[in-house]
């Protein structure tokens, strides 16, 4: 298959045998070193098995070395076409950089070196299974290919029927990111396991780009379910913008690179509808959107609002309430939105981007972990404890070179909904 197996020449050593003769007494014969001994070749075992049938269209290629290592892998498919392939991080398998095809016949070659020197090439060939006709779970990576985010961006990814826990560490491990410069990070359930966040001990620095790909295409998610499709994604990180919102004195503080810009007054949720306190991360903007809330409780109203930002799913946004300026600074009668003034939204959607953390504190309710992108909203020892998989011990978070996270802000486009 291209690569040609080398043998090692070993060379056997025998020492000559001089006579000797030492005054009157018997002769005495110089030792004889034994033949150095060949060498074993290195033993190699590969995964999928030789002549495997119905492999999954996700299968990964592992090469088990015995005295020696790897030193190439090569995949083909049954026309002879390279099949690209990333290495782990740990050096378990090899990755396809994308999904393998159905029904296709694909042969993998290896190539292991003993300390000695000594190689040996092993051949594999496998036959992958038929389209499954198993109902899929349906993922969403909220992460687009080629746009700039708040250093408070999360890597997250919705699943549909939420994965079970039994199956979430096959899952994880078909995730995968990068960053650039590398930053440690890791990834966290929610506990009905409808989504999985990536986030970094700390926020992410301006600048980094991250790269990441959710391989769930025709991967078995428990013994009924199979995964979607192949997503992925490159992404930058903007500048460090942050909002801090304080319920006890109405007021929002604008945050660039640690340094207020501006003070905006805000009324938030009544007490019957109250705005949740917690740290949430910008989700969507929207110039302009409708929030529809007939038949939802405490809802019953259609409105059209404008420079409307979400923060979670349950529908709390900052977006302009003319009706509500004189309240603004002083009383809360939002229905758990945060009103501010046309001329304060239209600016602050200058500013703001997808990504941005906003905080808020001393309302009456708590953040709901999953309402939203909640990555934040816990402690870095509490967030790796939601990972499927043991997380490698790393560097502690520490203060950021600037205080706050945030970046540069664009106005996107999409649907909406409100409580208020």
């Amino acid at each position: 298959m291209g690569l040609r197996r080398r043998m090692a020449l070993v060379v056997v050593s025998v020492a000559a045998t001089p006579l000797a003769l030492a005054g009157c007494t018997t002769e005495r014969k110089a030792p004889v070193r034994p033949a150095e001994r060949e060498a074993p070749a290195p033993e190699v075992t590969l995964t999928p098995a030789d002549r495997s049938r119905d492999v999954p269209v996700s299968a990964e290629v592992t090469a088990q070395v015995t005295g020696g290592k790897v030193v190439a892998v090569r995949i083909a498919d049954d026309n002879g076409m390279l099949v690209r392939a990333e290495r782990r991080e740990d050096g378990s398998a090899w990755v396809p950089t994308v999904a393998l095809r159905p029904r296709s016949t694909y042969t993998v070659e290896a190539v292991a070196v003993g300390d000695s020197g000594r190689t040996t090439t092993r051949t594999t060939t496998f036959t992958t299974m038929p389209t499954s006709t198993k109902p899929q779970v349906t993922s969403t990576l909220y992460v687009a290919d080629g746009r700039t985010y708040g250093t408070a961006m999360p890597v997250t990814i919705g699943f549909d029927p939420p994965v079970a826990r039994a199956a979430r560490a096959d899952v994880q491990r078909r995730l995968f990111v990068t960053t650039d410069p590398p930053q440690p990070g890791a990834w966290s359930w929610l506990d009905d396991g409808s989504q999985v966040y990536y986030r970094a001990p700390d926020f992410w620095r301006p600048g980094t780009t991250i790269s990441v790909r959710a391989a769930l295409e025709g991967l078995p998610i428990g013994e009924n379910l199979t995964g979607d499709a192949d997503r992925t994604a490159t992404s930058r990180i903007g500048r460090q913008v942050a909002l801090e919102v304080d319920n006890a004195t109405k007021q929002m503080r604008v945050l660039r690179d640690g340094k207020v810009i501006r003070r905006i007054p805000v009324s938030l949720g009544k007490p019957s509808t109250p705005t949740s306190s917690g740290k949430m991360v910008i989700m969507e903007k929207h110039q302009r959107t409708t929030f529809d809330t007939r038949g939802e409780p405490n809802g019953g109203y259609v409105v059209d609002v404008a420079d409307a930002q979400r923060l979670t799913w349950g529908g709390e946004f900052i977006h302009a309430a003319p009706w509500s300026v004189s309240d603004q600074g002083h009383r809360n009668v939002s229905h758990g939105c945060t009103n501010i003034s046309p001329a304060n939204a239209d600016w602050l959607m200058t500013v703001t981007q997808i990504g941005d953390l906003v905080t808020f504190t001393g309302t009456e309710v708590r953040l709901q972990a999953g309402n939203g992108w909640t990555a934040w909203n816990t402690s870095w020892e509490q967030f790796v404890k939601g990972s499927a998989l043991p997380v490698s011990a790393g560097p502690r978070p520490a203060p950021p070179a600037t205080p706050r996270p945030g970046a540069d802000g664009s106005p996107t486009s999409g649907p909406a909904r409100s409580v208020g």
